[in-house]
């Protein structure tokens, strides 16, 4: 035993059990840092899912209610439109008279360009004398009437309208010109409509009697 006790504590085994007892706790500490970063990789991870879960529940509540927000909008907006139309088929037409004699009224004020003189129009009409019954309407036939505005004569295919139609639709002496879009009630004294021959004239009978006031519901689609 006195032979052994001088060996255990000499500086060459003293060293020895240090580095041996270094190597070990470094390889601790290092299985030790590795278990904590995979805990902590572990838990970033689960705190990266749970993050992106969070942002793609807020991103489809609000996608929700964007959707909502736009249905909604457009339920408005349909209703609107039946209310105008209703409102259109109800209130009153108050006319304006303008000095020429032709009177006025904007059912639906258009949101396009107005028509020049001389250009290519369409536009859907109803006409009827003041106290009869209707004698033309292109609704009826389903298609819009083509035809040049403000000119004495037309020549080629196309119509051309009696006057109180080109100072109806391009305005003027009072009159504010139709935009696309608009809806206007025209009332023409018989010298802006067809005067004292009348028209559709046949054995003593005329679809428009002579010095007729006329009523023209006037839709002014646009340019042909």
């Amino acid at each position: 035993m006195s032979s052994l006790a001088p060996s255990l504590a000499s500086p060459t085994h003293t060293k020895q059990i240090r580095t041996s007892f270094t190597t070990q706790a470094s390889s601790a500490f290092k299985i030790y840092a590795n278990h904590e970063q995979k805990f902590n990789n572990k838990s970033t991870s689960q705190q990266l899912q749970v993050s992106v879960e969070k942002t793609t529940n807020s991103l489809f509540r609000r996608r929700e209610a964007i959707g909502l927000g736009l249905s909604f909008t457009s339920l408005l907006d349909f209703l609107g439109q039946k209310v105008a139309v209703a409102a259109e088929a109800t209130a009153p037409c108050e006319f304006t008279t303008t000095p020429s004699g032709l009177a006025f009224c904007d059912k639906v004020v258009g949101f396009g360009p107005e028509a020049s003189k001389g250009q290519l129009i369409k536009a859907h009409y109803t006409g009827k004398p003041e106290n009869g019954k209707v004698f033309d309407s292109s609704y009826n036939r389903g298609k819009p009437l083509t035809f040049r505005i403000g000119v004495e004569e037309s020549g080629g295919e196309f119509l051309q309208v009696i006057k109180g139609w080109d100072q109806g639709i391009l305005g003027g002496d009072g009159v504010p010109p139709m935009l696309a879009g608009g809806k206007r009630t025209l009332k023409l004294p018989p010298q802006l409509g067809y005067g004292m021959r009348g028209a559709g004239c046949k054995g003593g009978s005329c679809i428009i009697p002579p010095d007729s006031v006329l009523l023209f519901d006037v839709e002014f689609i646009g340019k042909a």
